[in-house]
């Protein structure tokens, strides 16, 4: 049993050196780590490279065989639901989604910039602001492919997460400068509801509010709970998603659960991981 990896110098850089001393002391190569197959480091990606006898563990493989399902031939419609703070840290991610999707939900500040970017007031909410023309060429792409690409049609705004007694839900043309968005409205849900319970696949990474708190919770339950209900195969990755489904009691519900954070966007957005190149 070794100690944890990252700590050795080397690790993280890629280390040769690294590398042939700790395949020293073993003969073969098992890696049943899928969180951490995006990472192009010593213990996930040199070192197989000097072994002849390697594989996938379990766990590797049924992440890999689930996310090939639905990347190679999905049931159709194929629904990706993609929430979070930044879309900065996923564009590459919207971007690839928009040649494989039917309809691509987005929630949070994700949503945010990207109403702002079709000229809609957002007020104090979380959006970044030097990613507007990205945000634009997201809407054009659509366009052009024909993806569905609906937007919230109201939501749940506040003066901060902290004064809830300000919340209100207002339509989206009627959003207050001094006010956060901070959920999606119930026009928003019905609209929402009715895309999931006509998909085949639905994929859902990163929750669509500010669902810690109660009063800013509805939109993330109700898509949980419609997955949960849906006869669709679904699958789920990234820790706030999976504690959000946790939350909600959903979780036996979802067709698979992915282990992996980072290693489960790339996967979507480029299947050629450094572990996976590395094993096979």
């Amino acid at each position: 049993m070794l100690e944890n990896c990252r700590f050795n110098i080397g690790e993280k850089s890629n280390s040769i050196d690294l590398a042939e001393k700790i395949s020293n002391i073993f003969d073969v190569y098992v890696n049943d780590a899928f969180a951490t197959a995006h990472r192009k480091e010593v213990t996930v990606n040199k070192l197989p490279s000097l072994k002849d006898c390697k594989c996938a563990g379990f766990l590797f493989m049924e992440e890999i065989n689930a996310l090939q399902k639905i990347l190679a031939n999905p049931s159709r419609p194929l629904v990706a639901i993609v929430g979070g703070s930044k879309i900065s840290g996923k564009l590459e991610l919207l971007f690839s989604l928009l040649e494989k999707v039917d309809t691509l939900i987005v929630g949070g500040g994700i949503a945010n910039t990207l109403l702002r970017a079709k000229g809609f007031e957002v007020g104090n909410s979380l959006h970044e602001k030097n990613l507007i023309l990205p945000a634009q060429e997201i809407h054009k792409k659509a366009f052009e492919k024909g993806v569905n690409l609906p937007l919230p049609r109201d939501v749940v705004t506040a003066i901060s997460p902290e004064i809830v007694d300000s919340a209100r839900t207002s339509l989206i043309e009627n959003v207050q400068s001094d006010h956060m968005i901070l959920d999606f409205g119930p026009k928003t849900l019905e609209n929402f509801e009715h895309i999931l319970k006509g998909a085949g696949t639905i994929l859902w990474n990163g929750p669509v509010g500010l669902f810690e708190v109660d009063e800013f919770s509805s939109g993330t339950r109700k898509l949980a709970e419609v997955i949960g209900q849906s006869g669709a195969y679904s699958i789920v990755g990234g820790g706030d998603t999976v504690s959000a489904i946790n939350k909600f009691h959903v979780i036996n519900n979802i067709s698979y659960i992915s282990t992996g954070g980072g290693a489960f966007l790339e996967f979507l957005r480029n299947s050629e991981l450094p572990a996976v190149r590395a094993l096979f």
